[in-house]
């Protein structure tokens, strides 16, 4: 995140209402509106929750809005459009360090490894990460979790993200599987559904999972602001009750339920490619068994941070993060 862009966020955390929706609805339910980074079969147990009626249990009417970016979530929520958003922690992080005053905290951590895959040309049962010395490959943003887990994983196999080989960063998020198909680059990082519709076309290969290679990592998280926080811990509960009861669903059903669940939220997506997709995440462990982001994986991201030059000072765990509400959930669900 660059520093003119934290620079606006700052100006937005001073002028704009920060105490968006809350209202309730006809049916009683209070209005929630919740900014995802992206519409990914990844985050799985949250569409649970949301077809599963959780949220309604909880008294939360929520409207889901998809950010396409941790840069448009982050904005969303301090200009007041979004009252919670979902991307990777660091995002809050980025803001803490350049002095906002209304900063984000995170309150439940969903997945606990990275959601995307190492795509080539052609098929590789022996293929390893020194491999790509010398090769060409389509990566992503500078200082967001993909592009940072994907150097974090060069860097333990003795690569030099700088030196050892070349990193497209500049094609949008959401396209480098279209660029890769039309014969850009010698291997892309992709998210689901691009890595399998990449196969099923024939266009690429999986050849390794960037969550199973890179361990267990705290991906992405759902935060708030710290006023809205104070100021609706109730919603902040039901919301982490809702996510808690979505993530035990998941843990106890399997990857074909768990996709006809989710199947309304992907009607694009070919039944037996979501089963695919799901069960790849399914089997590499990607969601937590509870929503608690624990000190030890705030840790690891601010070490990954840091190795990447993205860190200007460490952050104290109990500033950026509140597991109460986790704590509860898992209690009582």
């Amino acid at each position: 995140m660059t520093k003119k862009f934290c620079a606006f966020l700052c100006v937005l955390a001073l002028f704009a209402s920060v105490l968006s929706g809350c209202a309730k609805d006809d049916s009683g339910l209070t209005k929630v509106t919740l900014n995802e980074v992206a519409h990914s079969i990844f985050y799985a147990p949250m569409y649970v929750a949301i077809e599963k009626g959780y949220f309604e249990e909880e008294g939360i009417d929520l409207t889901l809005v998809n950010g396409n970016g941790a840069d448009n979530v982050m904005t969303a929520l301090i200009a007041g459009e979004a009252d919670i958003g979902f991307m990777g922690s660091e995002a809050s992080i980025y803001v803490y360090q350049e002095g906002s005053q209304n900063y984000a905290v995170n309150f439940a951590q969903l997945t606990q490894r990275a959601g995307n895959f190492l795509v080539g040309r052609e098929p590789d049962d022996d293929f390893t990460w020194e491999d790509l010395k010398g090769t060409t490959v389509l990566g992503g943003r500078a200082g967001g979790m993909p592009q940072m887990i994907f150097e974090y994983i060069l860097k333990q196999n003795g690569i030099d993200p700088q030196k050892d080989l070349t990193i497209i960063q500049n094609i949008d998020f959401g396209v480098t599987a279209e660029a890769f198909a039309s014969g850009t680059a010698d291997y892309t990082v992709e998210f689901e559904p691009f890595a399998t519709s990449l196969e099923q076309s024939g266009n690429g290969y999986v050849l390794a999972s960037l969550g199973v290679d890179s361990g267990y990592v705290p991906y992405t998280c759902f935060c708030a602001l710290e006023s809205y926080m104070e100021d609706h811990p109730d919603v902040i509960q039901g919301f982490t009750n809702a996510i808690q009861k979505g993530i035990n669903y998941v843990a106890g059903h399997t990857p074909e339920e768990i996709a006809q669940v989710i199947a309304p939220q992907f009607a694009e997506t070919d039944f037996d490619a979501l089963v695919t997709i799901v069960e790849r995440y399914y089997e590499q462990d990607t969601w937590k068994t509870d929503v608690i982001f624990t000190e030890e994986a705030f840790n690891l991201l601010q070490d990954i941070l840091d190795e990447a030059g993205e860190l200007s000072q460490r952050v104290d765990y109990d500033v950026l993060v509140n597991t109460e509400f986790a704590q509860k959930a898992k209690e009582d669900n």
